[in-house]
């Protein structure tokens, strides 16, 4: 994205469109990893997105009460686009190319339950994005034309959204400089495993450190700055992706397998796998921004089929950015 885009992307400003990716889908069968683009409606002219001051901890929601936003102060967004329920008649079913319809069972929940164990863990509470449509009403992770099939009454709220994202990365940018931005999602594909989305693919992967080092492929990820300049040298370009210290490798260290990581560096040939979506492209660190971004699709059993299970992996997951975060941002928690 030019400099200029990018200003005009300010909080609470019109929003401008940028080219999406696939990801996100609950079902391995009917969801495609690139649906086709459409053609974008045109962005609301209006400012929209959420009134401050803004207040710690306090929901905030669309003037529908669609979408939801929740600030916090420590250095983490995460939004969940893909769990929401309501399907109000008014809307019609989204109908596009490539239109994928099928929610994240659970995924709104799991995002709540990570939010409280992160501030158990840190002392801090991450900021929360959620989507609380249907998905055949409403996709959170498109841009404009196909997350609202076309329908003009969700042009605004697609602006909200996006609007509020960026004034969480633009609170945490003012308070800590850096941070990071979860796309959280859940998957159906037939190895049961967290898959974290960096917008490489899957062939990219099975590249060597090596290859992977002298192409500057890392460059093009969403965690482009982290992968220059996280507090630890050692861990920087390709270890940040499946070293020691990367987010998938604590993961899998903690109980829940991951890939890419140093247990499961790439998928294998065949191997279903989605690398990040419209969210984690827009709000990375691939156009130049402040924030990181990492699309996490979690496998159902053991991750986000029963309160326990939750419960459990948010732990994890709480526990591995604390030390996360300590090591390549430089931010410590204080429980």
């Amino acid at each position: 994205m030019h400099t200029s885009t990018r200003l005009a992307c300010l909080r609470f400003a019109t929003l401008v469109i940028i080219a999406g990716c696939g990801g996100g889908g609950e079902s391995a069968t009917t969801t495609p990893t690139t649906p086709t683009a459409p053609t974008t409606p045109v962005a609301p002219a209006t400012p929209v997105g959420p009134v401050g001051p803004l207040v710690i901890g306090q929901t905030y929601t669309d003037e529908n009460g669609w979408l939801e936003y929740v600030p916090g102060n420590a250095p983490l967004v995460i939004i969940a686009p893909h769990g929401g329920s309501l399907a109000p008649s008014a809307l019609p079913d989204r109908v596009c190319a490539g239109c994928v319809t099928v929610n994240d069972a659970n995924t709104q929940e799991l995002a709540r339950e990570i939010i409280a164990a992160f501030e158990r863990r840190t002392g801090a509470k991450a900021h929360l994005v959620v989507n609380r449509l249907s998905r055949r009403k409403f996709d959170a992770n498109r841009d404009m034309g196909e997350a609202t099939g076309g329908t003009i009454a969700l042009q605004k709220p697609w602006a909200w959204l996006h609007a509020a994202v960026d004034s969480a990365k633009d609170i945490t940018t003012k308070r800590h400089g850096r941070g990071l931005v979860i796309d959280l999602h859940g998957h159906a594909h037939a190895v049961a495993r967290l898959e974290l989305g960096y917008l490489l693919s899957e062939s990219e992967l099975r590249q060597s450190d090596a290859t992977l080092t002298a192409s500057s492929t890392m460059l093009r990820s969403s965690i482009a700055k982290l992968s220059t300049d996280s507090r630890s040298t050692t861990d920087r370009g390709v270890p940040m992706l499946r070293g020691p210290f990367s987010l998938g490798t604590l993961l899998a260290s903690a109980g829940f397998p991951s890939v890419p990581s140093a247990q499961d560096p790439a998928p294998k040939v065949g191997e279903e796998y989605f690398n990040g979506g419209f969210n984690t492209q827009r709000h990375g660190s691939v156009q130049g921004g402040a924030l990181d971004a990492i699309q996490i699709e979690c496998n159902f059993a053991g991750v986000r089929d029963a309160p326990n299970s939750r419960a459990a992996f948010a732990t994890a997951l709480a526990n591995a950015l604390a030390i996360y975060f300590e090591r390549h941002y430089g931010w410590k928690s204080s429980p």
